[in-house]
């Protein structure tokens, strides 16, 4: 089997995507934007750094709202490079499945003989034709 391999920028993605997608960060950002508020509503008893309404934390949010898809968008598209690799991986282990089951019915076939055993099964005989891979692969492409 192919070992995959991550570069470093998949690494940080990776660590990234994990922080950002927690409850923990979400609680953070939660509590940062109400400490915010409160603090410039003048409920803390501290001077205020920015005055209602508060363009500075909207400009922060935005930015951080562009960082956060991208972050996204750069996950997701991992996530369909590694579906692609699993994918490949079983359907070259279905291939070797079906391979190998062709062949125990071919052995099959040569013991009922030797045993006297003759009855004509079409089923069976469809069975033990090879897959043919690319007309599958076409077929699969109309759909």
């Amino acid at each position: 089997m192919k070992k995959t391999t991550t570069t470093p920028r998949d690494r940080l993605s990776a660590r990234i995507t994990d922080l950002l997608g927690s409850l923990r960060f979400l609680g953070a950002c939660f509590a940062f934007i109400l400490v915010y508020l409160l603090w410039n509503a003048g409920l803390l008893g501290l001077q205020a750094i920015e005055p209602y309404p508060f363009g500075g934390l909207e400009l922060g949010v935005s930015i951080f709202a562009i960082f956060l898809t991208v972050t996204v968008l750069i996950s997701q598209h991992r996530q369909r490079q590694i579906e692609k690799v699993r994918e490949a991986v079983e359907f070259e282990i279905n291939v070797r499945a079906e391979s190998e089951i062709t062949k125990i019915l071919h052995m099959l076939e040569v013991i009922q003989k030797k045993l006297g055993i003759d009855e004509p099964d079409a089923e069976l005989e469809q069975m033990k034709q090879n897959t043919d891979l690319e007309n599958l692969h076409r077929e699969a492409k109309k759909d």
